[in-house]
């Protein structure tokens, strides 16, 4: 019983070596991004830091020369990042493409647990097919197909495709077979609701904490997105964050690296509020839908 009380503490020990490690290597990252938010473009170039600067928000003097020098803030503001904008525009597609995404993929994954219709089973390896093929892999064709529409520079594009999520369908229809009672979809038929009012009252409530999961991925990549509206918008006023911080390069000799890191870190902000608002369904989200009574 000792040796085995002894194994078992070895054991757990090693596994939190690794979770804590693991951490580390997904709070680095992070850390120094926030970290270089505060520093000037001098003190980057300099070297890594992890330690914060007073630079981000106030006038930082060189200690050589004496001159002062404009904040990272004063950097971001001056080269006219408009903060507001590219958060509207941002939200807007985020928040859409988002709901588009986990509604549409649900209400697909339902279609095929729940009906037996003729060519069900092609169908579905059309959905696996399409997982297995990268994004890149028609993008030149989906740009020739939206210029030819006239639907550039327009947030049509960065919003409707999301609908076909064939991830997002996989995820949904494995959490239905593990969670969903057919039994409780036949008593509502009988009664008397309707097939669409059932998925939007019964369904949806049930798979809720897949829904939470998704709509996490879901706006993190499209909040990220920055190819896809970089190729589509050229209009200023309809850019999103990412491309906003994107404008801010200069050329090699007029680069605020510090004003960079600064927009990246606001840009950073609904993320995580987001993230911390559905944080509660992601455990879950995950894990029920794994185990079958």
């Amino acid at each position: 019983m000792k040796n085995y009380r002894v194994q078992k503490s070895v054991k757990e020990t090693i596994i939190y070596i690794f979770m804590i490690i693991f951490a580390l290597i997904a709070l680095v990252p992070v850390w120094i991004l926030l970290v270089n938010a505060t520093r000037s473009t001098k003190q980057i170039n300099a070297g890594l830091s992890i330690f914060p600067s007073t630079h981000a928000f106030h006038d930082w003097t060189d200690p050589v020369t004496g001159a002062v020098t404009k904040s990272n803030w004063h950097a971001l503001t001056d080269r006219g990042f408009k903060i507001a904008l590219g958060f509207k525009n941002s939200i807007v597609i985020a928040a859409l493409s988002t709901i588009f995404n986990v509604y549409f993929s649900a209400l697909t994954a339902y279609a095929i647990h729940i009906y037996r219709f003729k060519g069900r089973k092609v169908l579905w390896g059309v959905i696996m097919t399409l997982i297995m093929l990268p994004a890149s892999l028609s993008f030149i064709g989906f740009y020739q197909f939206m210029a030819k529409i006239h639907l550039t520079n327009t947030y049509i594009p960065l919003i409707v495709p999301s609908i076909a999520a064939a991830g997002t369908v996989l995820f949904m229809k494995q959490y239905l077979e593990s969670i969903l009672s057919l039994e409780l979809i036949e008593a509502a038929r009988i009664d008397g609701e309707n097939e669409f009012m059932i998925f939007n009252r019964i369904v949806l409530p049930v798979v809720k904490p897949a829904i939470a999961t998704q709509a996490i991925f879901g706006f993190v990549a499209s909040w990220n997105n920055f190819m896809t509206p970089f190729v589509l918008l050229s209009k200023t006023e309809k850019y999103t964050l990412p491309m906003l911080v994107q404008m801010l390069r200069g050329d090699i000799y007029r680069t605020e690296y510090g004003g960079i890191y600064l927009g990246i870190a606001i840009s950073l902000i609904p993320i995580i509020i987001f993230y911390i608002f559905m944080s509660r369904f992601i455990i879950s989200g995950l894990t029920m839908g794994s185990v079958k009574e």
